[in-house]
């Protein structure tokens, strides 16, 4: 088959938990079928050459249309943010959505027979709409508007709650309308799947998970230190930004007051400056950021917290952590859509104090935390690693391009 990709950028390096996810699918079907990846420039014009240069080598054409997608800082952004008020659509559907992209598209389907078109992430569903050029699916990572309805119930700032409010009843209508329009919606956990049936009464839901390269993340057998806390994931994502300041404000506190000696290891790429400044003047916090290799902090910490209260789709820092045989403590939203079990393959807790308490509980008892991660490992390898999904995927492809391609042979 040939399958066009139509994405916000190159996914690579592998820095985020969606460039991880996209890109290890692909490299497994990248051999079996011809894909085409169009995407808007990657900010970083160093990094789109790296990009460029790795798709070429797994065999995908790459088809990058000059223009970045605007910055989330400084005073345009805000103006654009203004802007927005008055536009149908929410702010990340708007920004993404460019006529350089659309005309790329056109384009590409005049010359090319194209079997598929794969939408991988929600946004660039936009970019199909009223086209005639085939039938497309759409990657639903997360279901945005579930997002924005947690961003809405956690901000104390009413105005600022009010412009959320706003984005979230966008997300909403927007999202009723791709994952209807889609041939097919893929979603990342059966818990998403299940929310855009019954909310969005869209019923062509397939589920590709969340997964992990379970030879890239494994036990290295050094030892751990059980007062090492580990946080993992994207510093310029709000919803990890969020747990951040929990793990600051109040959870570490209450650690450190009965464990002095607990460390909190903050890892993740493109830390804000105000986090910097933070973790500099605060004694038993280290950041980490943007590093090559995030495992030498997996196989040393003694936990990893996934303090999350906002969210949705599923988390792939707790895959790669069991995976690696590191013990987890997360709250209900951190640990969502993973078929994980409390207290077997992890703990799952409610709230600040209980993830404090178990944090404590998991310091004192390594022993326990350590049998629990190997359990967690166990189901890791037999549930998610990205061979198997990648034939899911796959299978979701076939079915949704078997009209085109009997058409095509005939």
């Amino acid at each position: 088959m040939h399958i066009a990709i139509l994405d916000e950028e190159l996914p690579y390096p592998l820095t985020s938990g969606k460039r991880i996810r996209t890109f290890n699918l692909l490299q497994r079907l990248a051999g079996r079928h011809r894909l085409t990846y169009l995407c808007h420039r990657n900010a970083d014009i160093a990094e789109s050459r790296i990009a460029a240069q790795r798709f070429a080598e797994m065999g995908i054409e790459t088809v990058v249309v000059d223009r970045s997608v605007p910055a989330k800082s400084g005073p345009r952004f805000y103006g654009r943010l203004a802007a927005n008020m008055f536009s149908p659509l929410p702010y990340s559907v708007a920004t993404h959505a460019s006529s350089e992209m659309r005309a790329a598209i056109c384009d590409f389907a005049k010359k090319n027979d194209v079997d598929l078109w794969h939408c991988e992430w929600t946004p660039y569903a936009e970019m199909m709409r009223g086209l005639d050029v085939g039938p497309w699916v759409v990657m639903a990572h997360n279901v945005e508007s579930l997002i924005w309805q947690r961003y809405a119930e956690t901000e104390a700032n009413p105005v600022k709650r009010w412009y959320i409010r706003r984005q979230w009843q966008k997300f909403e209508a927007f999202e009723r309308w791709a994952y209807s329009a889609a041939r097919r919606t893929i979603a990342v956990s059966p818990d998403d799947a299940r929310l855009i049936r019954e909310r969005f009464g869209a019923w062509h839901v397939d589920v590709v998970d969340n997964g992990v390269d379970t030879n890239y993340f494994r036990p290295l057998h050094m030892p751990r230190d059980p007062k090492t806390i580990l946080f993992l994931g994207s510093l310029d994502w709000r919803p990890n930004l969020d747990g951040v300041r929990l793990m600051l404000d109040r959870i570490l506190p209450t650690v450190q007051a009965f464990e002095p000696q607990a460390k909190l290891l903050l890892v993740g790429r493109n830390p804000p400056a105000w986090l910097r400044q933070h973790a500099a003047n605060r004694p038993g916090v280290e950041l980490h950021g943007s590093v090559p290799d995030v495992r030498p902090f997996i196989a040393k910490a003694g936990v990893m917290a996934v303090p999350l209260r906002i969210g949705g789709g599923s988390r792939l820092k707790i895959l790669e952590s069991l995976a690696s045989g590191l013990p987890v403590v997360s709250t209900k939203i951190g640990a969502e859509g993973l078929e994980l079990e409390a207290e077997k393959h992890l703990d799952i807790v409610d709230g600040v104090e209980p993830m404090a308490e178990a944090l404590i509980a998991g310091i004192r008892n390594p022993e326990r935390m350590r049998e629990q991660a190997e359990a967690g490992r166990r189901k890791v390898l037999e549930r998610y690693d990205w061979e198997m999904l990648s034939e899911r995927l796959e299978q979701v492809w076939l079915n949704c391009a078997a009209a085109n391609v009997t058409a095509r042979a005939a």
